[in-house]
């Protein structure tokens, strides 16, 4: 499976922009989708996921009520809409595709494929 994440760019404390990242080659039957985020000098985080069909959707806490996550299957693409930026969101936002549910989703670990990641930066 190759990703393609994009969307990224620089806007202001307050703003919105949507991220969009792509699934192309051998694509399982079934996948959960993941953005997961690494600021500058910071692991790489956990930042939302949804589930095959996008019934079901998680957050970390410091995006919950700002960042939606949602999916289009027909396009093989999953979104994030995020919205009222703050400087502390600046990072490279990484999509990423698991196959395995058995464990929380929430791990780096977890995750088979990996984009190559946009770059968001807030100014303040």
């Amino acid at each position: 499976v190759q990703l393609q994440a994009c969307g990224g760019g620089l806007v202001q404390a307050g703003g919105s922009l949507r991220l969009s990242c792509a699934a192309s080659g051998r694509i399982p039957r079934y996948y959960e989708m993941g953005w997961f985020r690494q600021g500058p000098g910071k692991e790489r985080e956990f930042v939302a996921r949804i589930n095959f069909s996008g019934s079901s959707t998680y957050y970390a806490e410091f995006v919950k009520g700002r960042f939606t996550v949602s999916r289009d299957n027909a396009k093989n693409t999953m979104y994030l809409q995020m919205n009222s930026l703050k400087p502390e969101d600046t990072a490279v936002y990484y999509c990423a595709v698991r196959t395995d549910y058995g464990t929380s989703g929430y791990s780096t670990d977890e995750y088979h494929y990996w984009g190559q990641g946009t770059l968001v930066t807030v100014s303040s």
